[in-house]
C-alpha cells in the first residue's frame, strides 16, 4: 500500500489531493510543525532529507512533490485522467510548463515572502522596526514586481483556458494550487484584476477530492 507522510500546511497536501482524485488506497501519517515552524526530526527517520511529502511506494521512498505527482500518474492513473496525452501537443506543453513553473518560478518568491514575514513576527520588540523595514525593502525590490508579472501571465492564460492544461483538470492544477493560494494570502489578490485566477481557485476547492483531502490533511493556511 502507498504510505504518504504528510506535514501540516505544506506541499504534501498536493499529494493527498492527487491520491483522492486517483481513488487509490493509501495510508496517511500526519506530522505537526515544531515551534520553529519546521518539520519534526521524526520525518528524518523516513528519509534523511526530512521534508514532506515523503511517499513510500513499491518498496521505494520518494520525495519532491513534482516527482511524486509524475510517479503516481505514471503508475496509478490507469484511465489517464490527470495528464494530457502526448499526442495533444498544446495541452501537454501547457501541462508540463505549469507543473514546473509552480516550483521553479512562483514558489521561491512566495517562500521568501513567508520567511521574512516569520522573521518580523518572531523578532524581539527592540529590533522589530528594523526587521520590518528590511522586509518592506525586500518585498518592494525583490518580490512584488516579479510576482505581479507572473500573476498577470497566469490570469491571461486562464482567460483563455478553463484549467492550466486547457479544457480539462490535470495534475498541473494540483501543483499550481498551493502557489496561487499563497499569492492570495493576507490582503488577497485584487478581485477585479485577477477574476479568472480566483475563479479557478474556487473551482479547484469545489472538487470532491479536494474536500476529502482537507478533511484528512487539514486546511492550508498562509
Amino acid at each position: 500500500m502507498l504510505h504518504l507522510h504528510h506535514l501540516a500546511n505544506s506541499r504534501s497536501f498536493r499529494i493527498i489531493w492527487l491520491l483522492e482524485e486517483l481513488g487509490v488506497d493509501y495510508k496517511l501519517t500526519c506530522y505537526e510543525r515544531n515551534k520553529a515552524y519546521r518539520a519534526p526530526d521524526s520525518l528524518k527517520q523516513v528519509h534523511p532529507i526530512g521534508n514532506a511529502p515523503i511517499l513510500e511506494a513499491d518498496d521505494r521512498v520518494l520525495i519532491e512533490s513534482g516527482f511524486i505527482i509524475e510517479y503516481l500518474i505514471k503508475h496509478y492513473d490507469k484511465e489517464k485522467q490527470f495528464k494530457p496525452d502526448d499526442n495533444n501537443e498544446a495541452a501537454w506543453e501547457a501541462y508540463t510548463f505549469w507543473l514546473h513553473f509552480a516550483e521553479a518560478s512562483l514558489m521561491p518568491l512566495l517562500v521568501m515572502r513567508l520567511v521574512f514575514t516569520k522573521v518580523v513576527s518572531q523578532s524581539p520588540m527592540l529590533i522589530k522596526p528594523i526587521s520590518k523595514k528590511i522586509q518592506g525593502q525586500i518585498e518592494k525590490n525583490m518580490i512584488s514586481s516579479g510576482l505581479e508579472k507572473m500573476l498577470d501571465m497566469m490570469e491571461r492564460h486562464l482567460h483563455e483556458n478553463h484549467w492550466f492544461a486547457g479544457s480539462e483538470f490535470s495534475a498541473a492544477d494540483i501543483q499550481m494550487h498551493l502557489a496561487v493560494l499563497g499569492a492570495n494570502a493576507g490582503a488577497g489578490l485584487d478581485q477585479s484584476k485577477y477574476t479568472n485566477l480566483l475563479n479557478w481557485l474556487k473551482r479547484c476547492e469545489e472538487r470532491d477530492a479536494f474536500k476529502r483531502a482537507e478533511k484528512k490533511g487539514g486546511r492550508l493556511n498562509f
